[in-house]
């Protein structure tokens, strides 16, 4: 049975959303900006764009970069929240800045290789029309159920032959994706409700409006331990240290392996040597002890790569999950 995605109120918000993705193409730095070299650079505050609300698990992994590489730098780095489409609003915007490393985005991979599925061909963000600085992190997705639902695994959902309401942090994400799949291989009848971003999506959970949601662990892990929510599955590869009595929904005999990663992109064109001078400082800043609790605390897998191996990763993960949905027949557009 194909999981519906019966969302009615929310077709306008994906239309404004996919207008704004086509913006994205029209962004670009055309002609004579002048490049800078490593020597000269930074000549001033550096900005790092994020597209999400502050307090978000992108927002303070920006944060938690900005002041060991400011220092390497020598110069401030101020982290500048534009949420809005997923992400797609600070993208358009950093695809019209300058290319001289002077700002920068705190890019999410759903953006490259989950949204892309939800929109028409060609209004999605491309990866490549940016220059990536490095990979940051990987964060996962965990199934978590309301208590009052009596689900403890997905087969309590499938045995429960009932129609049940889903949560998820938006359209065209991956605890939209995750979801999707999963229920679509398990044959449950399911409803997708979307809410914008983790927390509300926890709340609803916590608070019955949705029998189901999948959010990333690092927010979700203060609730599970308090037993307000309960884990079904999660959505890595394999199972995480930090959870090793949750079963991956791979174990519980679905293909569905979702994850979110992020990375620091610059504006296409911006010289290799102001590429090279960034990683370097945010290389300082992954070695530090502070930044290495910090991924430990929000449960971030360190994926700190290098931008050509970030690209393939991505490809790679756009490629997958395309095949997934066209496998499984998901409309992930969000419409009715």
């Amino acid at each position: 049975m194909n999981t519906r995605l019966r969302v009615p109120h929310r077709v306008m918000a994906v239309a404004t959303f996919a207008a704004v993705l086509s913006l994205t193409a029209c962004g670009g730095n055309i002609g004579d900006q002048g490049a800078e070299t490593a020597a000269a650079f930074p000549q001033r505050a550096i900005s790092v764009l994020v597209g999400q609300d502050p307090g978000g698990s992108t927002d303070l992994i920006a944060r938690a970069l900005a002041d060991p590489a400011s220092a390497d730098l020598k110069q401030p780095i101020t982290v500048l929240n534009k949420p809005g489409a997923n992400g797609a609003v600070a993208a358009k915007e950093l695809a019209g800045a300058k290319p001289d490393g002077h700002t920068l985005m705190v890019f999410n991979g759903s953006l490259a290789y989950i949204t892309p599925l939800a929109v028409a061909a060609g209004e999605a963000v491309d990866i490549n029309n940016y220059e990536v600085i490095t990979g940051l992190s990987q964060d996962d997705y965990v199934l978590i159920a309301n208590p009052k639902t009596g689900f403890k695994t997905v087969k309590d959902i499938v045995d429960a032959k009932r129609p049940i309401k889903y949560g998820t942090t938006g359209v065209g994400t991956g605890s939209q994706l995750s979801q999707a799949l999963l229920f679509s291989q398990a044959g449950i009848d399911a409803t997708a409700v979307p809410f914008d971003g983790g927390a509300p999506t926890l709340t609803a959970v916590m608070g019955g409006q949705v029998d189901v949601g999948s959010v990333q662990l690092g927010e979700a892990q203060a609730q599970i331990k308090a037993g307000k929510v309960v884990p079904l599955v999660t959505f890595a590869e394999k199972r995480p240290s930090y959870m090793p009595d949750t079963p991956t929904a791979v174990e519980a005999g679905y293909n569905v392996p979702v994850q979110q990663s992020r990375a620091i992109v610059a504006p296409k064109g911006t010289p290799k040597d102001v590429i090279d001078r960034l990683r370097s400082a945010f290389g300082k800043s992954f070695a530090t002890q502070a930044y290495k609790d910090f991924n430990a605390e929000r449960l971030l897998t360190p994926n700190e790569v290098d931008g050509a191996t970030l690209l393939k990763q991505w490809t790679g993960s756009l490629q997958s999950y395309r095949d997934l949905v066209g496998k499984y027949k998901i409309d992930m557009s969000g419409e009715a």
